[in-house]
Order: C-alpha cells, then sequence, then structure tokens
C-alpha cells in the first residue's frame, strides 16, 4: 500500500493522527461545558459578551465533529476494501444501531449523571450513528450516486433555511430531528428528548468522506493524493471565503460589522454548527484535509501522542464524558456545595448549581489533566484491540 500505514492493523496513521488531535481538542469544549463560569448563562460566541480567548477555545472545538463525522466515512470505505457490499452493509446497519443506543443509555448517564434519565439527549454519537445506517443502506448504490447524494446535501441543504426562518423555530420533531437547530420533546411525563444534532447535514459529510476515502486507495501514488488532498483542502477554504464575503447563501447567521477589526473578523468566522451549514463545513474540513496532505510524512513525538487517542475514538469518547463528569463531582463539592445542590431545576445535568464554575485557567488545567490520564487507558485499550480478534470488538 503507497500509503503510510500501520503495519499490525493496516490502519492509516495520518487519519489516525488527525482523528486523534481532534479528540483531544474535544475535550476541551466538554471541560469548558462542565467548568467554565458562564457555560449554561452565556454563550461564549456572543459577540456582545465574549473575550477573545473564550470565543476561541469554543471555535477551535468547531473542527472536531465535522472532522470526527467525515473521517467515519472515510474508515468505512476503507473498511470496505476488505469486505462484499453485503457485508459491509450489515455491519454499516448494526453498528449505526448500536451507536444510536450507547447515545441514548450510555453517554447521556456520562454527560447528565442521572440515573432517572429525565432527559435522553442526541448529539454526535446519534448523528454518526444514524448516518452509518443510511451509509449502510447506500453502500450498495453505486459509487457515483453516493458522491452525488452527498454533494446534493452539503451545497443544498441551506436551502431549508429559509422555511425555518419563517416558521420561528417551531419546526416540530420529525422536521427538528432531520435538520433543525435545537429541540426538547417531551417522550412521556418528566422525560424529554433533546435534539441537539438534527442529522441530514452530518449524513451529507459521512457520505463524502466515505467518497473521500477513494483518496487513500492503494494503487494512488502517494504524490497523486498529496495533490488531491491539497487541491480539496484550499477548494473548501476558497470557498468559505467567496460564500462569506457574498453573506447571501451558505448559513442562517450572516457575518456583520462589528465594534472594531477584530470582532469583525469573529462575526465573519462565526459559522453556524446546528445543524453544520455550508460555511461551517468547508471552513473546518478544508484545514482538516489539508492538515492530512501535511502530517502523512511526518512520524515524531506529536504524532505518536495523537495517534494513540485517534486509534481508540469511542472508547476515548465515552470515558471522557464520564470523567470530565467524575472530576466535576470533586469540584463540586470541594467548592462547598452539599447533596442539596445536585439537582438543578432548570439544568438536566446533576452536579452544575447556580452560582458554579470557575474562570478559563482552570478550564484548561482540567482539559491537560483529561487528555493525560487517558493517554494510558487508551494505549492500554489499543494493545487489546490490536491484539484480540473477536468480532464484537469492531463495534467498539
Amino acid at each position: 500500500m503507497n500509503v503510510n500505514v500501520s503495519p499490525e492493523r493496516q490502519r492509516i496513521i495520518s487519519i489516525d493522527v488527525l482523528r486523534g488531535l481532534v479528540m483531544v481538542i474535544m475535550a476541551l469544549d466538554h471541560t469548558r461545558d462542565y467548568f467554565h463560569e458562564t457555560a449554561f448563562t452565556d454563550n461564549p460566541l456572543n459577540l456582545a459578551t465574549t473575550t477573545g480567548a473564550l470565543f476561541f477555545t469554543r471555535w477551535i472545538t468547531h473542527f472536531c465533529a465535522p472532522t470526527f463525522v467525515f473521517l467515519a466515512g472515510t474508515s468505512a470505505c476503507l473498511m470496505g476494501l476488505k469486505k462484499t457490499k453485503a457485508e459491509m452493509s450489515s455491519f454499516l446497519i448494526k453498528r449505526g444501531i448500536w451507536l444510536i443506543l450507547v447515545e441514548l443509555f450510555i453517554i447521556t448517564l456520562f454527560i447528565t449523571f442521572n440515573p432517572f434519565y429525565n432527559v435522553f439527549i442526541l448529539q454526535v454519537i446519534w448523528a454518526i450513528g444514524i448516518s452509518m445506517v443510511l451509509l449502510g443502506v447506500a453502500v450498495r448504490l453505486p459509487f457515483k450516486v453516493i458522491l452525488i447524494i452527498g454533494l446534493l446535501i452539503f451545497l443544498g441543504h441551506n436551502l431549508i433555511d429559509y422555511p425555518e426562518a419563517e416558521r420561528n423555530g417551531q419546526l416540530g420533531f420529525w422536521w427538528t430531528l432531520i435538520h433543525g437547530a435545537f429541540g426538547t420533546f417531551q417522550i412521556w411525563p418528566h422525560h424529554v428528548l433533546a435534539i441537539f444534532y438534527s442529522f441530514l447535514s452530518w449524513t451529507g459529510i459521512m457520505f463524502l468522506g466515505y467518497c473521500f476515502g477513494k483518496c487513500f486507495d492503494p494503487g494512488l501514488n502517494p504524490a497523486q493524493r498529496k495533490r488531491i488532498l491539497i487541491g480539496l483542502g484550499w477548494a473548501l477554504i476558497l470557498v468559505f471565503i467567496a460564500l462569506r464575503f457574498i453573506n447571501l447563501y451558505g448559513d442562517p447567521v450572516p457575518w456583520s460589522v462589528q465594534r472594531n477589526g477584530f470582532y469583525t473578523f469573529l462575526s465573519f468566522i462565526n459559522t453556524n454548527k446546528y445543524p453544520p451549514s455550508l460555511m461551517y463545513t468547508c471552513m473546518t474540513l478544508g484545514p482538516s484535509i489539508l492538515f492530512l496532505s501535511f502530517i502523512e510524512k511526518y512520524k515524531n513525538r506529536f504524532t505518536s501522542f495523537c495517534r494513540v487517542y485517534g486509534r481508540v475514538p469511542f472508547f476515548y469518547y465515552v470515558v471522557h464524558f464520564f470523567l470530565i463528569h467524575f472530576l466535576n463531582v470533586i469540584f463540586f463539592f470541594i467548592s462547598g456545595f452539599g447533596i442539596k445542590d445536585i439537582v438543578n431545576p432548570k439544568l438536566p445535568l446533576f452536579f452544575l448549581p447556580p452560582h458554579y464554575g470557575f474562570g478559563l485557567w482552570v478550564v484548561y488545567g482540567v482539559w491537560i489533566s483529561v487528555v493525560l490520564l487517558l493517554y494510558v487507558p487508551c494505549k492500554w485499550y489499543d494493545k487489546i484491540k490490536s491484539s484480540r480478534k473477536y468480532w464484537w470488538m469492531s463495534y467498539l
């Protein structure tokens, strides 16, 4: 294979490095959710109240979800090199259903620490799961059809913004599930479903990630691949810049001139994640693809460090939520709160009372601690997955 691979599992190292890097960055945003003093009282991207440090603490994590979903599609394509279409379809559908169940019953619990499940949360793992199910159906189609479907969603889904705007956020359950920004719906008394990730745009990203996997075909020359990756990366960045300057299509919230040049720049790069707009996706996937073209030839401590997390992304994702929330519980009691403060009537998350939280320096300290604490467990789990070929491990 004319690409930098890991010999023991034929994994593409550059993909593992990029995936690991975004997993590390992702933990920063989740740490901010639990530890920052204004995490649930203000939006860090609110240009009227944010600071540069707080804005970029949130903004840099925008690269995580689209890159993660895109590479999930790429991994599916590479896995398909060793499976028939029927086998691939069956695997993706079953793994997608499994991921949805994990989101509802394991990750929801780790996010909330609420054993009564008063709220079920649909976030990125749900979006990956349902997109895998749909990709599992689509893999039986010709490659060009999958590419066309992905491009139609990627380029055209923001057309739905216009009828959504006319409804003033009153979209209903199915519309919210497919393309809405956010919604909560009662499923039975005292239990609600919170939809953070509608799936349509994420499915488009996964379909395109699947097609992107052809760039790592064993027969493709490394120099050719690098030229393709550089071209794709810069094309996405230029599309973002052009569309953002035009300011008419590709994101439901146009940028505007602010009180000074710096905040005007922040407005320009403040694109919509829920759901991911065309501009948001171009802004994040363009640099990620360029990074892939750059990192393939490097092997050093940085790449080795990131690979540890990139080789076990599902394990890392699930455990990191538990660890962050567990550390939050420790800070909760150290800060003088007690049993009576565990439940906040305004939040579905336990151990986050009103007037709780810390400055950014604590957020960054906890984030670094979480990443380092997970290094050894991730390395241990990767060793187990590499040495034992149980069928069920492919679902983890």
